[in-house]
Order: C-alpha cells, then sequence, then structure tokens
C-alpha cells in the first residue's frame, strides 16, 4: 500500500478519486458485445498467419489504457486514437517478423537479461512506468519491487475497491512493460547483429574524410535540358514499353490502393442559427446577473465552459475570457460578446477573486476498515493520536503507508471537471493552514490530511463564463441533406458527378492511390463506412449519402480506379517515363550538337549557354547548380577525381549537359582523426540496419484488412 501511495502520488488527480474503465472488461468482453457476430472474424494476415480481429481488438484496448494511464486521461482524440490503431498493428506485424527471424537464428531474450535491464534502470521503456524516483526521475527499481509484492499479497489485504481497481490496472501496465521490454532487447539484438556485419575499418575512415573534406572549386558551363522546345522529339509507345520493362521493380505497390472522386459537404449554421444563439446568450446573461445557484444554473446554459466552485487561475479560462476578468467588476455581468476565435457568443460574471497557494505540499493517511462505522472510529483515534503529539510517518507506517509528504500544484487540477469528492478534497487543502491536521471523510474512507507548506501565491478567480459556440439548427441540417441527397440521387454515375457538381454548387475532390488503413476519407472523422465502401466496390460506382463528421458532413464518393497489388500498370505512370525518354532525346540532341566542342570557352559561346562558379564542391555532397535548379551527383564525382586547370569532356546531368573546369582543390582545416571516423561510419551502419524492417516487410506476405472493423 506504501508503494501504492508513492506511485499515485505521481498522477494528475488525487489518491482514492482516481477511476478509470476495468481493464478486464475491455480487453473481454467487450469485444463480445460489440461484434455479436458468430465464428473468427480476421482482419489480415502475416506470413500466411491470420491474425483475429479479437486479438486485435484486445492488443489495442491494451494499448489504449495504458496511454491513458500514463497521461493521466479517461478518454482519447479521434486523432489519438487512430494513431495508437497504427502502432498497435505495426507493432505487432514488427514482433511477428523479428521473432520468426530470431527463431531462425536461435536469438533469445532470457529473464535473467530482463531482470539485468530492470536493475540497471536505464532503459528508455523504463523511464515512462511511474516507477521512478521523486527526486532523481531515474527508474526505481525498489520501487517496483515492493510494488510487485504488494500486487502478488493483494488478496490477502483488506483494500477499498479504488485500490484493487488501480493495483490491476498497475499490474496490468507492468505486465504490458515487461513484454514490451522483452520484444524491445530482441529487436535490439537482432539489429546489433545485421550492425555487426557492417563494420567499420581505416580505409573506409580515410576515403570517408576525404569525401567530406576535399573540396573542389569549378568553373561550369551548361546547356540546360529546358531550353530545348523542339516538337519534332517524340517519345514512343516502345520507347515507353522499353524504359517501363527497364525499370519496373520501382513501380511495384504491395498494398492495393484506389483513385477516388468525392463530395464533402459541409454543414455550416445559417445567420437564422447566429440569431438564434445570440437571442439565447442574451437571455442568459440577463438571467446570469440573479442566479443564486450558479453551478446548477451554468449547466443549463449549455456552456463549453465548466463552472469551478473553486478558484483557478486566469489562464485557464479561455483566451477571450481571460484577457477580459480583470476590467470586470466583481459581481457584474460582461455581454453578451462575439469571439470570432471560435465563432462563439459569451457572457461571463466574476463572482469571485482570491490570492491562493499555487503549490501545496500535504501527507495522509488513508483509512479504510470493514464497516463505516469501524473506518470512522479507527480515524477518530488517530486523528486523536496525532493531535496530542504522536509521530505521523510512524502512525503512517503502523497502517501500511509511508506518511511521506506531496505537492499538489494547481496544474494537476486546474481546467478539469471535478467530481465532489475531488472538491472537498482539493478545497480542504486550500483551506488549511499550515500543520494545521483534517479528519476528512471521504466516501466509505477517511483521510488524515497535514498541509506541510504553501508556496507561490497567486490570484485566481471564480468566473462564472458562457460560451456558446454557433450551431447550425436541426432545421439547416435537414435542408442542406435534402438538397444534397436530392443531387446524389440525380447524379449515380461517376461521369454525371463530374459533369454536374459544380453547376450545382458542389465541388468534385480526388484522391489517388487512396489505402483501407488510411482511417478516413477526406480526413473527416465518422467515414469507416464510406471506407468500406470504397474498398468493395467497383470502378465507376458511386456511393450513398453518408453522414459523418461531429455530425457535420455529408459525403458521397465514386471509385474511380482500382490499382492492385502488384505492378502499376503503364498506363498509370506513362505520363512520367515519357518525360524521361524526351529527357533522354534532349541529352542526346545537345551531345550530337556539340561533339565538336573541345574547350569550354567554345561551348559558353553557344546559343543557351549558361555559366557559374561552383564552389566547395565534396565527393559526399551532391552539387546544386542554381542555374539549372537542379542536384548534379555526377559533377560531385567528376570534380573529385579531376585535376585542377582540366577541362572535362561534356557530362549528361540530370538537368543538363556540362562541362567544367576544376579550378582550384583544398582541403578543409579538420585534421584526419581515424577513431572519430569509424565511430561515425559505425553509427551509419545502425542507421542503415534500422531499415531491416522495411526488408522483412518486402519479404513478407502481409494483409491488412482492419479496415473492415476497425
Amino acid at each position: 500500500m506504501a508503494t501504492l501511495q508513492k506511485i499515485r502520488s505521481k498522477g494528475p488527480l488525487l489518491v482514492i478519486v482516481i477511476g478509470l474503465a476495468l481493464f478486464a472488461f475491455v480487453a473481454g468482453d467487450a469485444w463480445k458485445a460489440l461484434q455479436p457476430h458468430q465464428g473468427r472474424q480476421d482482419i489480415g494476415e502475416i506470413n500466411g498467419e491470420s491474425v483475429s480481429a479479437e486479438e486485435y481488438q484486445t492488443l489495442l484496448d491494451e494499448y489504449t489504457e495504458v496511454i491513458k494511464l500514463s497521461q493521466g486521461v479517461s478518454a482519447l482524440g479521434d486523432e489519438q486514437y487512430a494513431a495508437i490503431k497504427d502502432q498497435v498493428w505495426q507493432t505487432y506485424v514488427n514482433d511477428k517478423l523479428i521473432s520468426a527471424e530470431a527463431e531462425k537464428l536461435g536469438l533469445k531474450v532470457s529473464d535473467a537479461e530482463i531482470q539485468a535491464v530492470i536493475d540497471e534502470g536505464s532503459h528508455p521503456l523504463l523511464l515512462q512506468t511511474p516507477f521512478r524516483n521523486t527526486q532523481t526521475g531515474a527508474f526505481d527499481k525498489d520501487m517496483l519491487k515492493k510494488f510487485l509484492v504488494e500486487y502478488a499479497n493483494m488478496a490477502n489485504m483488506q483494500l477499498p475497491a479504488q485500490y484493487v481497481e488501480y493495483y490491476q490496472q498497475m499490474g496490468n501496465f507492468w505486465n504490458f512493460v515487461e513484454r514490451t521490454l522483452k520484444q524491445s532487447l530482441l529487436a535490439e539484438k537482432y539489429q546489433a547483429l545485421l550492425v555487426k556485419s557492417l563494420i567499420s575499418n581505416p580505409v573506409a575512415a580515410e576515403d570517408a574524410f576525404a569525401a567530406r573534406t576535399q573540396q573542389t572549386d569549378v568553373l561550369l558551363t551548361a546547356i540546360p535540358y529546358s531550353v530545348l522546345t523542339d516538337t519534332t522529339l517524340v517519345a514512343t509507345n516502345d520507347e515507353i514499353k522499353a524504359l517501363y520493362k527497364e525499370k519496373k521493380e520501382t513501380f511495384k505497390q504491395s498494398i492495393e490502393t484506389r483513385d477516388i472522386k468525392y463530395i464533402d459537404v459541409l454543414v455550416t449554421p445559417s445567420e437564422e442559427d447566429r440569431a438564434a444563439i445570440l437571442n439565447e446568450v442574451t437571455e442568459y446573461a440577463n438571467q446570469l446577473a440573479e442566479a443564486t445557484d450558479v453551478a446548477a444554473f451554468i449547466r443549463t446554459t449549455g456552456s463549453t465552459v465548466p463552472f469551478s466552485t473553486i478558484a483557478i487561475n486566469k489562464n485557464v479560462y479561455p483566451s477571450d475570457i481571460a484577457a477580459r476578468i480583470d476590467s470586470v467588476a466583481i459581481g457584474e455581468v460582461y455581454g453578451p460578446y462575439y469571439n470570432q476565435a471560435d465563432d462563439s457568443y459569451n457572457a461571463m460574471k466574476v463572482l469571485a477573486k482570491e490570492t491562493i497557494a499555487d503549490s501545496i505540499q500535504f501527507r495522509q493517511i488513508q483509512v479504510y476498515a470493514d464497516t463505516e462505522d469501524k473506518t470512522v472510529a479507527l480515524a477518530d483515534s488517530i486523528y486523536d493520536a496525532l493531535k496530542k503529539g504522536a509521530d505521523f510517518a510512524e502512525l503512517a507506517q503502523k497502517y501500511g503507508q509511508t506518511g511521506e509528504s506531496a505537492w499538489l500544484t494547481a496544474a494537476q487540477y486546474e481546467g478539469s471537471a471535478l467530481d465532489e469528492e475531488n472538491t472537498t478534497y482539493i478545497k480542504t487543502l486550500l483551506n488549511s493552514k499550515v500543520k494545521e491536521l483534517t479528519n476528512l471523510k471521504l466516501g466509505q474512507a477517511n483521510i488524515i490530511l497535514q498541509v506541510m507548506d504553501k508556496k507561490e501565491a497567486k490570484d485566481k478567480y471564480q468566473v462564472a463564463a458562457i460560451k456558446r459556440p454557433v450551431e447550425f439548427s436541426k432545421e439547416t441540417y435537414n435542408k442542406a441533406y435534402n438538397e444534397f441527397s436530392q443531387f446524389v440521387a440525380q447524379n449515380t454515375t461517376l461521369d454525371q458527378l463530374v459533369a454536374n457538381a459544380e453547376e450545382s454548387g458542389y465541388r468534385l475532390l480526388e484522391r489517388a492511390d487512396f489505402r483501407n488503413n488510411e482511417h478516413r476519407v477526406g480526413g473527416v472523422n465518422g467515414t469507416q463506412d464510406a471506407l468500406r465502401w470504397v474498398f468493395d466496390a467497383k470502378e465507376g460506382e458511386v456511393s450513398p449519402l453518408y453522414e459523418c463528421g461531429e455530425n457535420n458532413h455529408l459525403m458521397v464518393v465514386a471509385v474511380e480506379k482500382i490499382n492492385p497489388e502488384g505492378y502499376r500498370n503503364i498506363n498509370a505512370v506513362a505520363e512520367m517515363l515519357r518525360l524521361e525518354v524526351m529527357q533522354e532525346k534532349k541529352a542526346e540532341k545537345i551531345l550530337a550538337s556539340i561533339k565538336d566542342v573541345t574547350t569550354i570557352e567554345q561551348l559558353q559561346a553557344m546559343e543557351d549557354a549558361v555559366t557559374d562558379t561552383i564552389k566547395h564542391i565534396t565527393f559526399s555532397a551532391p552539387a546544386y547548380v542554381a542555374m539549372t535548379y537542379g542536384s548534379e551527383p555526377v559533377l560531385s564525382a567528376h570534380a573529385s577525381k579531376s585535376e585542377v586547370d582540366k577541362v572535362s569532356a561534356p557530362i549528361k546531368g540530370t538537368s543538363g549537359i556540362y562541362m567544367m573546369k576544376v579550378l582550384n582543390k583544398e582541403n578543409n582545416a579538420e585534421e584526419f582523426d581515424a577513431k572519430k571516423e569509424e565511430t561515425t561510419l559505425s553509427s551509419m551502419a545502425i542507421r542503415y540496419a534500422s531499415n531491416f524492417i522495411n526488408d522483412l516487410y518486402e519479404k513478407a506476405e502481409i494483409k491488412d484488412n482492419r479496415y473492415i472493423y476497425f
């Protein structure tokens, strides 16, 4: 219990009133409730091994709870949840791929290795846990060990339900960390094996140093490809096909994608809606002046700013309200006024201004017995003993707690929606004097509190704020829906959508290579049904009308083209290939026109030639040529190997034909350090080896059909 108190003291809210969803329910029965279908539902494959939706849901909910617990929040936003879905899938696939390779090589991670990492305590994963020293922030293995002992003996301890739930959550959290640590160590072993195959050596070190430090200045003359507009140059179908065959592997795609066109209608408030909201806020402002139960009244207004019975920092309120607080007298109602930044109408009343400590140091003893009467009697006994001079820490240890002090800062509670018990707890601390003892009853438990210190007294405000964003009415939504519904009913083919969208006042959007793992169509929330339709539809089909977003979007989608897994069709890349063929023809034509040119001065005299001096070219970095607007790696290679005053033959680059004359070669002031260079090469090898997972993906057969259920 002492260890648990230490851990809980690091959370954003307070000890016995923190509540999160039970992990076991989320990971187990919740799936059955949400998925009534009979039989196994698969969402993908990894090298022929099916991945069930239930298995993925379990992992997803496990990681979601870990994130919520780590961040001290009870819910995640849509963007964060979408990112977690991808991260869980990616981690699962990586683990499967690496485990398969490690098994072939006989690589394993033993329990002793894991324990050694825990004992050493510096692994980044351990530093993300609550088991950290409050002074140094370092991982505290002793705190972990104490918690695990208490967790193992939890069945023999009489604990309030909140403690049991929190022990379970922390136990699940640690199981996740331990499993992830094992997977991470296995991946590190496999990567280390690859890195050792990329050994740096003295010769490579010297070459790398020279490539980085030997600098060349050149006089450069070019004829850019862009100056040729000869219409006689034509890329034939045979030439395009030949280039496609040559570069075919670069056009390989691992998953099916689709080219779509869609109309996304965002429903917005009408002028009538705006007037109605203003009228409501005006009426509420008049009532606010006379309201007695302010908290209850604010709840009836639909304000997006919760009312706090605790005075809080000014900057916790929305910026438009905070900017006006000091100019409004206590008890005065200000507004209504319009705030353009969040498109809202507002009114406010400053109820109080107080100077309150921003940080409070306190210690506590939590008291809980079999019955409420026994809890009260025990709390009274402890309280009386402390009042008579008993040692706080000794009494706390007697009841399985440390009695150590902790700090509560305003940032931990300001801006949060506090329930009654949290509010009572915080008010007790704020109103208590330093060294004062309080016997506070909360729910089925009692807490003996003692404030040890208070710091950073600041002006705090209690403000009743009415903030009403301008929203569309039901009538406005129905009007938009009926108009769009009629349009969709009359335009049931892709050709009709293309022909009639603009005339009907709608914008037809398009997206090429849309993937099923993108979660949203057009970046709009709540489009899972539309996404499923897209990947079940045939080319040319038009979807039904979808209501999506935050109930403020209407959408219709059409599938223009299906790009199957495998090699892209030549027609899809023909234009890119044509441009490349044309560039090659331009290069040939320019080279033919200068076949008799032997000096750089002759090239400079030609029409369309451009000249510049490029300084400090190195072999390790492509030369950027401003006059042709392109990077030219081939020039870096030629410059590093050419002698001073020597003129090169014509050089074919990516943006033009060049001739260069080396003006100067020199080394920069850096001195060669073999050990430093070899270390740099080793670091580069680690980066190269870190791409091994991409190679495993290329060789693996992975199917991702999560979109069907998620």
